[in-house]
């Protein structure tokens, strides 16, 4: 499994000593900084532990578990472009949030400050060596956030109405089915029995 350079030496640092996220010698220091600032979030002390490790294999396996549902839905009912959305959020998140466990963010900060927002858990993802740059997945993290709102009924919404940006389930889920595959990949957790293997794993 290819690892980014940028990545393993953050998680090696963070394997020697719990440090807080602002004095991480990295390139990714000043990035987080920046995060912590923007979003006003207190800043995260990232530990990597064995509990982090395994509540990260728990929310990777909910992602993929729930990935199998989404493709098998909406290849059924493709036009569920509002549903698909709301599904596709709380994989995404899912996904992510299994990402910033294993590099050592707390499941209670994520909780906390993360939430169910797409778009700043990608970013946070990004800044610890997420290595995942999809111009249409940023711009899907952006609609999607926060995800709650896709499980409303829209008929009651008028003008308040949130903008679906164009994305149909065919569009959708391709760009989640990238991301999760991606943690797949950084993180090392083995999938979940009874999810198969994406058809290029199984050629390999």
């Amino acid at each position: 499994m290819l690892v980014s350079k940028s990545r393993r030496a953050l998680l090696r640092g963070l394997t020697i000593a719990p440090v807080a996220a602002s004095a991480i010698a990295s390139p990714c220091a000043k990035t987080l900084a920046s995060l912590h600032l923007r979003h006003e979030d207190e800043p995260a002390t990232l530990v990597r532990t064995k509990e982090g490790r395994s509540i990260s294999r728990f929310r990777y396996h909910n992602a993929e578990r729930w990935m199998t549902t989404l493709e098998a839905d909406f290849l059924i009912e493709p036009r569920h472009a509002k549903e698909a959305l709301h599904q596709a959020g709380f994989v995404t998140q899912q996904a992510l949030c299994a990402y910033l466990l294993d590099v050592g963010f707390a499941d209670t900060w994520n909780a906390h400050h993360i939430k169910q927002d797409i778009a700043k858990a990608l970013a946070y993802a990004k800044a610890c060596g997420f290595g995942h740059d999809c111009p249409d997945m940023a711009r899907l993290a952006g609609v999607l956030s926060p995800y709650w709102k896709w499980g409303y009924y829209y008929h009651d919404w008028e003008e308040d109405r949130p903008r679906t940006g164009g994305f149909i389930p065919a569009t959708i889920t391709p760009l989640v089915r990238t991301l999760v595959d991606r943690v797949h990949d950084v993180t090392g957790h083995p999938r979940p029995k009874g999810c198969q293997r994406r058809p290029q794993e199984a050629r390999s």
